[in-house]
């Protein structure tokens, strides 16, 4: 028996050296288990839950706005208010006056302050944006582009300045001049009687064909007193050939046919302004006309007119086999888009300055009453 024994506890500990020995049959006296899980020590304070972490949170962020970030606020949506409504009635000098910018910066006071208010911060925020987008340089800005648009500085002028800008003449010229000159509908039927005979001469001995070129255009001239007088300056409707004028002997007798045709509706021989007798600097004539030498130019231009009527007639002739770098075809080009005029050839157009219509001269006379002296 102690043999079985000791055989049976040989085979436990075999191969097991130095490790504790097994315990008894039976196991040691005295000996219990756990009769429930056995718990970890806790160390510390317990940690908080997600949900009350976000709960505290939420509370926090969600504490309502100070009294003072509505005060920034409705501060700043009144200054803008107050900008708008005087950029609306078109008080612009005010918006630089010294109350107003006083006021902007006690705008930006109550607002600045308001920004180192963790419960008014948000507001104030919103409030300095406005008073951003909306104070008295950006306003101010915008009234003054609007009244130099409009020419509306009425709030900065005297009275004297007010009756001078209604003067209806010129400023440095005698009045008389446009009662005495032709009017404006007279040049306006010469320059149409004078364009149909060329037209109709340049055709019969050339062969060239014409197109109507832009429409008649009316604008008021300044008086020199910061107003508009109730003269005008004429363009006319212009004409060009359909077709281009390259050859030299037929570009002058194209000219030479004008210039007779002008000369029996009185006028002076046409004047050539690429000319080599023009008065005008060699190099400034290869400047504008593409060279010195009239057979290597682009552009031709004649001239006359009917001083000291205020008519003046302009003839041109384009050439683009003259361009040798392309240059002056993207000018072409680019007027071509604005008018629809043709790249080549003749055209001709009338201009007069300072014209009076038949209709206005009998208010013109009567305003210039209240301007003895004036010139």
């Amino acid at each position: 028996m102690v043999m079985d024994h000791e055989k049976q506890r040989a085979r436990y500990v075999a191969g097991t050296e130095g490790a504790p020995p097994v315990p008894p049959p039976g196991g040691y006296r005295n000996a219990r288990r756990q009769s429930g899980p056995v718990s970890q020590p806790q160390y510390g304070a317990p940690a908080p839950s997600a949900t009350a972490t976000a709960t505290a949170s939420a509370s926090e962020t969600k504490k309502p706005a100070n009294a003072l970030g509505w005060i920034a606020l409705v501060v700043g949506i009144l200054f803008a208010v107050i900008l708008l409504i005087t950029l609306a009635v078109g008080a612009t000098d005010t918006l630089y006056g010294v109350t107003m910018l006083a006021l902007q910066l006690v705008v930006v006071a109550v607002i600045i302050g308001t920004l180192f208010t963790a419960r008014g911060r948000i507001l104030a925020a919103v409030a300095l944006g406005i008073t951003l987008v909306f104070n008295v340089a950006t306003v101010g800005g915008i009234g003054a582009l609007q009244t130099s648009a409009s020419g509306s500085y009425d709030g900065m002028k005297s009275e004297e300045q007010k009756r001078e800008e209604a003067y209806p003449g010129i400023k440095g010229t005698d009045p008389q001049d446009a009662l005495q000159q032709q009017s404006l509908e007279e040049v306006r039927a010469e320059a149409d009687g004078l364009f149909a005979e060329i037209r109709e001469r340049i055709t019969a001995e050339y062969g060239y064909e014409w197109v109507q070129v832009g429409d008649e255009d009316l604008r008021p001239e300044r008086n020199g007193y910061g107003g508009e007088s109730m003269l005008v300056e004429y363009t006319s409707i212009g004409w060009a050939t359909t077709e281009p004028i390259q050859d030299y002997s037929t570009k002058l007798d194209v000219m030479a046919t004008i210039d007779s045709v002008v000369a029996e509706h009185g006028l002076p021989p046409l004047y050539s302004f690429n000319g080599e007798f023009s008065g005008i600097d060699p190099s400034m004539i290869a400047k504008l006309y593409g060279s010195e030498d009239p057979r290597e130019q682009h552009t031709w231009e004649y001239y006359t007119d009917n001083y000291p009527d205020p008519m003046r007639l302009y003839a041109n002739i384009y050439d683009l086999s003259n361009d040798p770098t392309g240059d002056f075809l993207k000018t072409r080009e680019a007027q071509n888009a604005r008018t629809g005029e043709p790249l080549e050839g003749l055209q001709m157009v009338v201009l007069a300055s300072a014209v009076l219509s038949e209709g206005d001269q009998a208010e013109f006379e009567e305003k210039l009453k209240d301007y003895p002296g004036f010139q």
